[in-house]
């Protein structure tokens, strides 16, 4: 298969780097990535989309979809590279303008064999990863109708350039927040000595009430207090975040949770309300597009490895749960991880990456148009 020229693919990710857009803001981004995809012959179908666009390329019934996310995040960037933003306060530190040039890399690979292709493939450039509602607004626009299947890919900092992971069944966890409120309910009672109890038997919680194998992780990364007068604490709150990788768990902890922050307040002398906002469910793989993506990954180079459980959430979560698919993660090398101000990954992953999701594309309309031939014929 025609591979993209690479320089052309970098460039692209550094004017993309260069000038990050937060969540629902991807003005400009969408525009560069609609210039490029047209004027490389790609059809951008007309969705109901504010920002992010979605390009096709085929024909036939098979179908399947690939997904980028766009977003940036509001974070400084402290790479002191050549390209390095120019949106003050505003950084790709997590990759999205990585993914965005590879897809593209892909959807120009999959054009340039249009012809030879057994059926459909829609390119996704979502919006609003970072806050999780981009992939529901897709879906809410009709993108996913006729998809048989999705792929996406996350990259990851920690493996080696050249490497790629995933795996069946549940990957990235349920991602779920929750806010606690503290107040006085008798004369006398420190609302922050409540807190910080109420704290203390949260972060028991996890070992104490639930089996060890269980993976989940409870953390509370923010604390707040009001004295309207100092020595009359009257008021405090937190905040944090639950990582669960099982729907049962996620469901039992929030209920065990909301029942301890409730008692412990009211043995203290305070009223406590807890709520639970909850984030991407858990990421759940189709195991047979799980090993299929694997083994194409195998044939175009990659060293191949099953991936451990991730505690991240993410969004493309929402897709599989409604058409199967699989969620990758390929090797970036970055010596700072995701969400740093000194995130710098591999860009030597670009071309290789495209090349693998043209593929996987190609070889997986090639299964989706003989089951159906199959089912014809039966």
């Amino acid at each position: 298969m025609t591979q993209v020229n690479e320089q052309q693919l970098i460039a692209w990710r550094r004017e993309l780097h260069s000038w990050p857009e937060l969540s629902g803001h991807e003005v400009e981004t969408t525009a560069r990535l609609r210039r490029w995809l047209q004027q490389a012959g790609l059809r951008v179908p007309d969705y109901p989309l504010e920002t992010g666009l979605v390009a096709e390329v085929g024909q036939g019934e098979a179908l399947i979809a690939l997904r980028a996310d766009i977003d940036a995040l509001p974070i400084h960037e402290a790479t002191g590279l050549a390209w390095r933003s120019r949106n003050s306060g505003v950084m790709h530190a997590c990759g999205h303008d990585v993914h965005s040039a590879v897809m593209l890399g892909a959807a120009l690979q999959l054009k340039a064999v249009e012809d030879r292709l057994a059926g459909r493939v829609r390119i996704l450039f979502q919006p609003a990863e970072e806050n999780a509602t981009g992939a529901r607004t897709l879906i809410a626009s009709g993108v996913l109708e006729g998809v048989q299947a999705i792929f996406g890919m996350h990259n990851e900092p920690g493996l080696p350039t050249g490497t790629f992971a995933t795996r069946a069944g549940a990957f990235y966890a349920n991602a779920d927040k929750f806010i606690v409120r503290v107040e006085r309910a008798t004369s006398g009672t420190d609302a922050i000595l409540v807190a910080s109890q109420i704290i203390q038997a949260l972060q028991s919680l996890t070992t104490r009430s639930f089996n060890t194998l269980d993976s989940l992780v409870l953390s509370v990364t923010r604390i707040e207090a009001q004295r309207d007068n100092p020595a009359d604490p009257g008021e405090a709150g937190f905040g944090g975040t639950v990582r669960t990788h099982d729907k049962q768990v996620r469901a039992r902890l929030e209920q065990r949770a909301r029942q301890l922050v409730e008692s412990v307040a009211a043995a203290s002398g305070a009223r406590a309300t807890f709520s639970w906002h909850a984030g991407p469910p858990v990421l759940e793989n189709d195991p047979h597009w799980a090993q299929f993506a694997s083994r194409v990954a195998q044939q175009v180079g990659y060293q191949v490895q099953t991936a451990e459980l991730h505690l991240g959430g993410e969004d493309f979560a929402f897709y599989l749960q409604q058409i199967p698919g699989a969620f990758v993660s390929i090797g970036s090398a970055s010596a700072y991880g995701l969400h740093h101000g000194g995130f710098n990954p591999d860009e030597a992953l670009i071309a290789p990456a495209a090349h693998y999701f043209s593929q996987l594309a190609h070889q997986a309309l090639q299964q989706l148009s003989a089951r159906c031939r199959d089912t014809t014929l039966n």
